[in-house]
Formats: C-alpha cells, structure tokens, sequence
C-alpha cells in the first residue's frame, strides 16, 4: 500500500458520514467510523468487508511513516502514539496497538481551526482562566470528552491578547497555532521530547511564559508542574478524572504518605482552576458539554490542605459559590435540561447526585404546569364496593 492509496481510504472514510470523530480499523471488521458516538462500517471500492493482519499492519506502517521511535515503541510497548495530516483537509491523532498478535488502529480527527471560547459556548467564567499570570489550570475528563479543545481555546485567548511565550508539550500536537500576539513552539511527544517530566524540566530553561502540559502522567511530572506554577509560570495540563474532587485526590494519590502534606500545600497555594467535563448527548443530534468549574479560595484551599469533611466537601464548596460563576455537574445538567438541550434520562444518566437532579426537575415541570407522576386519579376498581347484608337500624335519641 502507497500514501496515496492510504489518503484515498481516509478521505472515502471522513465523506461517508457527517461529524466523523473516529477512523477505526480493526482486523475481521470492515472500514469502521464513529459518528454522533455509533460505530458505522464504510463501503468501499473495492469492497472489503473484513480486514486481514497484512491490511491492518500495512496501514499502521503507512500511518507511522520512517519515525524510528514509534517503531521501537510498539515494538517493545505493543502501542504507539503518532499523528498523520491529510493533505490540508485534516489531522489525525493516531494510536496504533496491538490485540491478539494482530494491529489494531484508532484514528482521532483533530479540528484545523483553533476553537474560540465563544465558539465553543462555553460559561463565562471559563473567560477568567487565559487572564491568570501564574499557577495550575486543570481540565479533566475521560478519553474524548473535549479537554484539548478547551485548552486550545484557552490558549488562542492568551495568544490574541498577551505578548508571551507559550511552549506545548503534546501527544501529539493537535492544533497548530499561528503566531498573533504571543510566540509559540509547539513540541510532539516521540519526535521533540522523550517524555513528560523531561520535556517539562527542560522548557523551565526556554522562557515560557505560558507551560501546556498534555498530561499528567506520573509523579514526576506533577512534582516539576507545581515548580513551574511556584516560579511564575502559568500551567495547563489534563487528568482522566472525572470531577475536581477525584482531581485533588488522584494528585495526592500519586505520592508517597509522608509527601503528602507537603504536596497538600504546595497544590493550595498554586492551584487555580479545576475544569471537568462530561459530552452527552443532545437532543436532536449532536453532543453538548457539561461542566464543572471549582475555583480557588480559602475554602478550596483549606479542604486541599486538610482534606475533606462533613459540609467542607469541594462539591458543597462549589455548590455554595455558585453565585460566583463555579457549577457542579448536577447545576449544568438542570441548565441544560431547562434550555431544551438535552432529554430528561440524560440528566439523570450524567448527574452526580440523582436525587438532587430529579426534584430540579419536578420543580421545571411544575412550574410548567407539566404532570411529575405518571400516577392519575385514584378510583376504586369495579365491584370492589362494601356490600351490607342487613339494612341500616334507625337510631332514635331522646334528650332528658
């Protein structure tokens, strides 16, 4: 197989559904892409209608190219990270690995065009996060749910309205940023940098402003953030975790008990931000995205250093700020139920709390003159009546 044949299935794959996310090739299936979350096969010309170990294997050596480290990475590791551009139409972000001996391969569409805060609908309060000068900013989430998009969006803010330098450190880079205001060097994990933690020490010595970080892997690379958000610089990273509290808990998980004091400190004085998304479907078609944004105070950071009690949780600190713009998965579930953007069982499938959820909703209804119960008027059932056998004896009453 030759690029050209390679870019020929790519683009058959990308126009044979709308809102391609995913391009999945998997031995003994057809050409597969998700679309709106559904797995869908491709037909193709000519047809095959199941891959074999020498199609797949062919198409992952196309996909890796001549890059030697990718090679020797799903060679010893049995998975590789990469990316491939299709001529100027689009990007992918490639995972290449291995199942039952044979190449399986997932590639992720990335956007061409840099996202805008706007753009994205995301809650004013997100607008707050390019403003800050230091500290740490976390968007977490599981695989998919939009965390890159909104750091991108964040950092095209910074990037139209400061000066700075931003440097990236990506797996891989996903949107390419022209320069406007800010300067950026933007560094592939595999191709720039072996790994995190040493791609991270070395930007300290590059005069970046402005540190993204594409995720926070191991202990080593928390501990070298934190020293980057002491010294002034300004962090973004990700974490696979699904609300800020299990973000506060998985950083601390990652240390020892005796570091963990100390690490309980230095993440309340830097951290800044705690943005966790969920995408769900939307009514209609499509995806939207809840979010839940925890900022820092002295409540925050009071339960980072001491952990959390009873009424001192961090979804009771977020619930209680809630008139400063901070929202709670349950707030942005009952929001977007009451703008009509998503069903009344999705809010209760990604709630945190269901119980709260469900009587927000029986209050919209409520007040929409909507019926709550499905339980109508209660009759007795035919038949069923009380029956006398003796008619009723009259009962005379005698005053003295």
């Amino acid at each position: 197989m030759r690029r050209p044949e390679l870019d020929y299935i790519l683009n058959t794959m990308l126009d044979s559904q709308p809102e391609v996310s995913d391009l999945l090739f998997t031995v003994d299936k057809p050409f597969q892409v998700e679309s709106f979350g559904d797995l869908k096969p491709v037909a193709s010309d000519p047809p095959i209608e199941k891959l074999t170990p020498f199609q797949t294997e062919m198409i992952a050596l196309n996909l890796i190219g001549d890059n030697q480290w990718h090679i020797e990475d799903l060679l010893r590791r049995g998975s590789c990270d990469s990316s491939y551009s299709l001529q100027d139409k689009a990007r992918f972000r490639v995972n290449i690995f291995s199942q039952r001996s044979h190449y399986s391969i997932v590639c992720r569409k990335l956007n061409t065009s840099i996202p805008t805060l706007d753009s994205l609908h995301l809650p004013e309060i997100i607008k707050l996060i390019p403003q800050e000068k230091t500290g740490l900013v976390l968007v977490t989430g599981a695989t998919g749910s939009g965390k890159s998009t909104t750091l991108a969006a964040v950092l095209n803010e910074v990037n139209r309205s400061k000066p700075v330098h931003i440097i990236t450190l990506e797996d891989p880079v996903e949107y390419i940023h022209p320069h406007v205001k800010a300067t950026f060097n933007q560094r592939e994990l595999g191709t720039d940098f072996d790994s995190f933690a040493s791609g991270l020490r070395a930007s300290l010595r590059q005069a970046p402003k402005v540190i993204l970080v594409g995720e926070m892997r191991d202990r080593e690379t928390v501990s070298i953030a934190l020293s980057a958000a002491e010294t002034g610089h300004l962090v973004l990273s990700t974490l696979h975790t699904i609300d800020a509290g299990q973000t506060i808990n998985r950083i601390l998980g990652m240390f020892e008990i005796e570091e963990q004091e100390q690490i309980r400190a230095r993440l309340a004085d830097t951290l800044r931000w705690v943005v966790s998304q969920r995408l769900v479907p939307k009514i209609g078609g499509g995806r939207h995205a809840l979010l839940e944004v925890m900022g820092s105070n002295l409540r925050t950071q009071e339960s980072i250093r001491l952990g959390e009690s009873e009424g001192k949780s961090f979804y009771e600190i977020i619930e209680a700020s809630q008139p400063f713009g901070w929202r709670t998965f349950d707030f942005s579930c009952l929001e977007a139920y009451e703008q009509g953007k998503i069903a009344e069982e999705t809010a209760l499938l990604y709630c945190t709390k269901r119980g709260q959820v469900m009587r927000g909703i029986d209050n919209m209804k409520k007040s929409r003159g909507e019926t709550t119960t499905d339980i109508g008027s209660l009759r007795m059932k035919a038949g069923t009546e009380p029956k006398s056998s003796a008619p009723p004896i009259p009962v005379t009453l005698k005053l003295k």
